[in-house]
């Protein structure tokens, strides 16, 4: 529930804190592809131990990006709202951008660059 004090940025932002860990990110795309999975599985895809990826998915659920039910003796988790991996997607996008606009510049930085002499001859 939302306290009037709370700004929609502050709850942002602590979504973003709980998404700052690669494997909570690699976790959400698994969900988002794979759809609801028991926390064994889940160990089993990344070849973690289930005490570490319980601990991974506690925060996400702390969070409320992950929602779990029990079946049977297990705990499946699904994403709470399937358009969290289109959030995190469009990141991606952004940073993929980023890095090819940094090769660019590195790659122009690092092409050997004219001599004055040679400028001026007209070379």
């Amino acid at each position: 529930m939302l306290r009037p004090h709370e700004s929609i940025y502050g709850l942002q932002a602590s979504i973003l804190k709980t998404l700052a860990s690669p494997r909570r990110l690699e976790l959400i795309h698994l969900l988002g592809e794979s759809g609801p999975m028991e926390v064994r599985r889940i160990a089993i895809h990344f070849g973690m131990s289930q005490p570490a990826v319980s601990q991974h998915l506690s925060a996400l659920r702390d969070a409320g990006l992950v929602e779990a039910a029990r079946s049977g003796r297990e705990v499946r988790y699904r994403l709470s709202d399937p358009e969290i991996v289109s959030a995190c997607e469009l990141m991606r996008q952004v940073l993929i951008r980023r890095l090819s606009r940094l090769g660019d510049m590195a790659a122009e930085y690092g092409e050997p660059q004219a001599e004055p002499a040679e400028l001026a001859a007209g070379r």
